[in-house]
């Protein structure tokens, strides 16, 4: 009798026990957890998103759902504009999973946003400070880095108008700053802040090829103009003429040149 009871007590717990995970329910149950987890972020409900994604990382920590649950978390703070905690946030997951590339090119390429959303709106204004200038550099080589490591990625084209934009930000400043040393008679200064633009910025993106470089070589021009360098003058307007033939700015260009002719210099 006690032997049937006993019989009867193994049949009841193992009709109670849980069945052991297998390896395809355990991606199934992280699946729907993240699915989850992902309508409340694509419903902008940041807070419930990143708490229910930190549970599918704490529970599914294995599975590849788990992985993306990192990647969402730091979306989050990006899309709240809290963009040092998203930066930190990709960042980390590069480091914890470097071996899966496209979830890497995908976290840089948000970084590099990331830098570029920050910076200040004060950048052009006369006023600015250093560390305005820090900020657009950290952006403009994020972007470049990017761009060199992930010329054809997805993301690269977003990445490529951030980096026209930011070299564009970059050259206007030291055009900027290279008028104010040029109208105080500066023209060392002038021609430093000038080759520092061509030096490091020329040919970096479409729009300052497109649009700025012309500024700074007529600009050079003239200021070795004021300076009596004429070799050098005639070297900047006659760069400018081979180089953007159909530019607008061609037209100073060859009055200057012409100005020079009749002169004699």
């Amino acid at each position: 009798m006690r032997n049937g009871l006993s019989a009867l007590c193994l049949v009841a717990l193992c009709a109670c026990a849980p069945e052991p995970k297998t390896a395809l329910g355990y991606t199934a149950d992280a699946k729907r957890a993240y699915d989850t987890a992902l309508a409340e972020c694509t419903a902008k409900n940041w807070l419930d998103c990143q708490t229910k994604m930190r549970e599918v990382r704490r529970k599914y920590s294995y599975s590849r759902y788990g992985k993306l649950a990192e990647l969402r978390i730091a979306d989050a703070e990006f899309e709240q504009d809290k963009f040092v905690e998203a930066i930190r946030a990709y960042r980390q997951f590069i480091h914890d999973h470097r071996s899966d590339a496209n979830d890497v090119a995908y976290a840089r390429s948000r970084i590099a946003e990331a830098e570029y959303r920050q910076i200040p709106d004060s950048f052009l204004l006369p006023a600015g400070e250093e560390r305005d200038q820090a900020s657009v550099m950290e952006a403009y080589k994020e972007l470049r880095g990017y761009l060199h490591d992930y010329p054809d990625a997805q993301e690269s084209v977003r990445v490529r108008q951030l980096l026209d934009d930011v070299t564009a930000r970059l050259v206007s400043h030291e055009l900027y700053v290279a008028r104010f040393y040029l109208a105080k008679d500066n023209y060392d200064a002038t021609i430093g802040r000038i080759e520092y633009a061509l030096r490091n910025f020329s040919g970096a993106s479409e729009a300052t090829s497109s649009s700025l470089e012309p500024d700074l070589l007529l600009l050079l021009g003239e200021t070795y103009l004021r300076m009596h360098q004429w070799k050098y003058a005639r070297g900047a307007f006659e760069g400018l003429l081979l180089k953007f033939p159909r530019n607008a700015l061609t037209t100073g260009a060859r009055n200057y040149l012409a100005y020079m002719r009749e002169r004699g210099v």
